[in-house]
Formats: structure tokens, sequence, C-alpha cells
């Protein structure tokens, strides 16, 4: 799913990003990069939060230029609640079609769980659809951004990119299982010396 987004030079230097399809995403970056890996993330939460409200997720609008490209999960994810809110399948529905738990149907609907393909693939079928993959060639990114200070048409690669707050639990995780091991090891030796 790639979704058009609208760069603009803010006031205090940054850049803003907007969605023409979703107004209510939006978010910055000091750099066109940085706004553009922040681009995803924001349109992420705003379609999480469509979700758990039970609203409709908007189509991209066809267009070519500056845009986010959502990784093939999460887009998949997203056509699953697409499928189901216009089946009329709810997730109660959707968990007693399957023979699920529900807490498995909330898991494929999370855009942020990594979930099986093969489990997306029979949440489609639940609803009537099937899951078409296809692949294209990779396209230099073109980034406009609307003011003086940044040249227009200027290509940028764009690396997907955690959040802040992601990377962040990420390096508090590691340091948490770093201790855990410690620990591990060291009773493990307190074991062997004991059988010695």
């Amino acid at each position: 799913m790639f979704y058009p987004v609208t760069l603009t030079k803010d006031d205090n230097g940054t850049i803003l990003v907007t969605f023409p399809d979703v107004p209510e995403a939006v978010t910055f970056g000091d750099t066109p990069e940085e706004a553009l890996a922040q681009a995803q993330d924001a349109l992420l939460t705003i379609f999480d939060a469509f979700m758990k409200d039970r609203r409709d997720i908007p189509s991209p609008s066809p267009a070519a230029g500056t845009g986010v490209m959502l990784p093939a999960l999460e887009s998949t994810k997203i056509a699953l609640y697409q499928a189901m809110r216009a089946s009329k399948v709810n997730k109660s529905q959707l968990a007693k079609r399957l023979d699920w738990h529900l807490p498995q149907v909330d898991r494929v609907l999370n855009v942020r769980h990594g979930s099986q393909l093969d489990q997306i693939e029979a949440a489609l079928a639940a609803v009537g659809k099937r899951l078409v993959v296809d692949t294209a060639d990779l396209e230099p990114v073109t980034v406009t951004v609307r003011g003086s200070a940044i040249s227009t048409g200027r290509r940028v690669r764009v690396r997907r990119q955690a959040p802040v707050h992601s990377r962040r639990l990420a390096r508090a995780g590691e340091k948490s299982r770093n201790h855990a091991g410690a620990g591990r090891s060291s009773a493990l030796r307190k074991i062997a010396a004991k059988k010695r």
C-alpha cells in the first residue's frame, strides 16, 4: 500500500508530513529522510487506532511521487481488516469461523504484531478473500518539499526505522535479557559446583 504524502518546510526548520488520504496522520522530521521514516510509523499508529475504534481505513489514492510504502505484512493486515468491514464480519464472528480464541484474532489484526502469513491467509479465506502476492522493481524516491530552503526533486534513500520509543524498548529488553542471562549462568555454575 502506497500512501502519498505532502512534505512542507515548517516554521521551526523541521519538515512537516501530512497525508491527503488520512488527515489524522501528521508527523515531522529534521530531514526529508527522517520525516519519511517517521511517516510510516505515524500512518500505522493511526490505522491501529482506526481498527480499535472500528472505523474504516481509507484506501490510498492513486498517485505518483512522494509517498510512504507500508510493509507487506502490515498491508496484509489492513487488507484483512478492510475485507472484514466490507463483509460485516466482526472479530467474534471471525474467531468462530476459524475456531480461534479471540486473542488470536486480535494478534492477527494488530499491525505491531509479527503474525504468521498462513494465519492471515486463513483469516482472509474465512471472509471470502485470498492473498495475491506480486513484486515490482524498486524505483528511486523523489521527495518534493514545499518551502524555499530545500530544493525540489531531490532523490533520497529512505530506510525503514523503528520509532524512537520502540528502539528504547528494544535496548531496555536487551539489557534485561543480558542481566537475566548473567543470573542464569551464575546459577548454573553454582549447580555444577555442588555436583563436584
